[in-house]
């Protein structure tokens, strides 16, 4: 069956591990890793591990914008400056027997976007997580205690739209009838790869 299948495309909102099993699977597959931030610049998270300073012009994306003004800014960057190079790079392996096959995760593969991508060449499945467990994930990746008040503020921002960002595509998918996986309900990284292995190829 792993014969016909070319991509395994893996959504999801940030933090809920989409980097983490991607690469893992990429790698127990020997096949090519894609993540798709490296495909746009967007101003990304509103912190720095350790004690680097945030660019300015993070910070004020962050302090000027409504959390559901920051998600509508995000899916717009996504839809219009990343989509199209996503469903080139698909499209191409999808229709190149040749060409290596590959795992590419991303928040930008958004699950109405990737419907419209009809090839049986591609699984997709898309990580799902309670607000609170992306919680717990963003403040220790961004050493949120050790942070001043005014940089917990633009991470507090940050995590306020991402879990706008989580509820909506749990209800697209759904909607959709698409696959999807809850993280937090698997307690390793290979029950995690293992699932997708067996449900997607």
């Amino acid at each position: 069956m792993l014969t016909r299948q070319r991509l395994l495309l893996i959504g999801g909102a940030s933090h809920v591990g989409k980097s983490t099993l991607a690469q893992c699977l990429a790698s127990h597959l020997n096949w090519t890793y894609l993540a798709t931030d490296k495909l746009a610049r967007h101003p990304g998270r509103p912190w720095r591990v350790g004690r680097k300073d945030i660019p300015s012009h993070v910070a004020r994306h962050y302090q000027r914008l409504a959390a559901d003004e920051l998600l509508q800014d995000v899916l717009r960057h996504y839809r219009e400056n990343v989509w199209p190079t996503i469903e080139h790079i698909v499209v191409g392996h999808a229709n190149d027997a040749s060409s290596d096959k590959v795992v590419i995760e991303g928040s930008a593969l958004l699950p109405d976007l990737v419907k419209t991508l009809d090839f049986d060449s591609i699984s997709a499945i898309w990580l799902t997580a309670s607000n609170g467990f992306l919680k717990q994930r963003i403040y220790s990746n961004s050493e949120y205690e050790t942070k001043s008040s005014h940089e917990r503020l633009l991470i507090d921002k940050f995590l306020e739209r991402n879990n706008l960002f989580n509820e909506q595509i749990i209800e697209t998918v759904h909607r959709l009838g698409l696959a999807s996986l809850k993280v937090e309900d698997e307690s390793t990284l290979d029950s995690l790869k293992n699932i997708c292995l067996s449900s997607l190829l």
